[in-house]
């Protein structure tokens, strides 16, 4: 069965990136529908898979990461508007039976990302 999931790694502290609200979208287009909002825990991961089964279908994602509200918590300092606050990550998936972990490495001025599984 296809799943959907993320972790999160904040890699200036080298800890897991606790409490990061993430939105998921479904992309038509230009259309955007969000499907469902998570937080992360305290290992940077969701409790469950985002999207599965039926729920995880082909076509076009989007994760919202809001990781300036989770920098600010970290005392992390800097200029407002931050270089980094809500980070978008869109994707394809071809095939929805594969699971298709989508991680953020995460540093107050960069992010990087991968398909794992």
């Amino acid at each position: 069965m296809g799943r959907l999931t993320t972790h999160v790694l904040d890699t200036s502290l080298g800890c897991p990136g606790q409490g990061i609200r993430i939105e998921v979208y479904r992309l038509e287009g230009e259309s955007r529908t969000l499907l469902k909002e998570v937080t992360t825990n305290d290992d940077g991961r969701c409790d469950a898979p985002i999207l599965e089964g039926e729920a995880f279908t082909e076509g076009q994602f989007e994760l919202v990461f809001h990781a300036g509200d989770y920098l600010r918590r970290q005392g992390v300092e800097a200029n407002e508007p931050r270089f980094l606050d809500v980070i978008p990550l869109r994707f394809g998936v071809a095939d929805a039976s594969q699971h298709f972990h989508v991680p953020l490495l995460l540093s107050p001025y960069s992010y990087s990302t991968y398909r794992g599984s």
